[in-house]
């Protein structure tokens, strides 16, 4: 069965082919990064016109790369929800136009579903159950997974999400945006004990976690670290990149371990944009081994928000028997910004 996938919840524009006997065939990505940064963040109306932009080159290139014909896809995956309004309602629009012109089924899928399951893409895919730490712009979560469709909350956000947590952080150290990769790459020259940053709930009981706190503690140090001239000296900046990194992966890695423990499982999966991150990576990958556990990852091109993803999570989908999220055939179509993950959410906003 040959699955397009399209991707448009927020600022990037993806498209791609999977084939659920032969795997991913094309996977092609614009990024409207270089548009936004001049706002310091995404500007919703912006990002919807770009999308429209992009959607015939990018489905014509993974058309062309895949050496496969519009007639050929038998259906039409597109990120439903959530996400924002406007950018989901330019995918939707475009996969119902699509399918309605091809005669072809549509189906909506969740993006934090494509996150979720994106790790079964790599070489060294896990297998249900596991624990999942989905880590991006927007969320930060720990779900149970025993299968395709069958999530369980375990913990999540009260606030600021990681990503969220580290643009943020990033502004405030002038690395412009988006500065979560900007801010790792700092980090790589700080000395992290340098300063003293809080772990927000690292030891609460339960798995949910919270952000804000800790940049509003960086917001301080900054505003107490500035030279006469209220500047920052690079060596202060890095050291306080690094120690904010710290603290964010000490979190994350303490509440998935716990995660891990509470559900008596051995597998644990990352992903989202924040699983990009290598010191996240290394402590995760490291700490996981010393309890017998293994942790797995997107490919780093991947964890982005992106197409294959969602091609990916609608063949899983339809090979499971689960495709409830059908637009109709006369081609109407609707999108679900705020929509959780769990089934009886799913249920819910249907």
């Amino acid at each position: 069965m040959l699955v397009l996938g399209i991707e448009s919840s927020c600022d990037e524009t993806g498209l791609a082919l999977y084939d659920t006997r032969a795997g991913l065939l094309a996977d092609a990505l614009h990024s409207q990064v270089d548009m936004h940064r001049d706002y310091g963040g995404v500007v919703p109306e912006l990002a919807s016109r770009d999308h429209i932009r992009r959607f015939v080159p990018l489905l014509n290139k993974v058309l062309r790369e895949s050496r496969c014909s519009l007639a050929e896809i038998d259906v039409i995956a597109v990120t439903q929800g959530p996400g924002l309004g406007g950018a989901l309602l330019t995918g939707a629009g475009f996969a119902a136009a699509l399918g309605a012109s091809l005669g072809k089924p549509v189906l909506g899928i969740h993006h934090l579903e494509g996150h979720l399951l994106s790790p079964m893409l790599s070489e060294s895919a896990p297998t249900f159950p596991f624990v999942a730490l989905l880590v991006s712009g927007g969320h930060t979560q720990l779900m149970a997974v025993a299968g395709v469709g069958r999530y369980r909350l375990l913990g999540e956000t009260i606030d600021d999400a990681a990503g969220e947590a580290f643009d943020k952080t990033a502004s405030l150290l002038g690395l412009g945006y988006p500065g979560g990769a900007a801010l790792s790459r700092l980090a790589e020259t700080g000395d992290a004990a340098r300063v003293s940053l809080p772990r927000p709930m690292l030891h609460s009981k339960d798995l949910d976690f919270s952000f804000s706190g800790l940049k509003t503690a960086v917001a301080q140090l900054v505003h107490k670290s500035r030279n006469a001239d209220g500047k920052l000296d690079d060596a202060t900046r890095s050291h306080i990149a690094a120690g904010f990194e710290a603290a964010i992966v000490d979190v994350l890695v303490a509440k998935s371990l716990r995660a891990l423990e509470a559900e008596g499982m051995s597998q644990l999966v990352v992903a989202g944009g924040v699983g990009a991150n290598q010191r996240l990576r290394a402590r995760l990958s490291r700490a996981a081994a010393e309890v017998n556990a293994t942790v797995s990852y997107p490919p780093l091109t991947l964890c982005t928000d992106n197409g294959a993803m969602i091609a990916f999570a609608a063949g899983l989908r339809l090979e499971a028997g689960l495709a409830e999220n059908q637009f109709s055939e006369t081609g109407a179509f609707s999108v679900r910004p705020r929509w959780g993950l769990e089934p009886d959410s799913r249920a819910a906003a249907t």
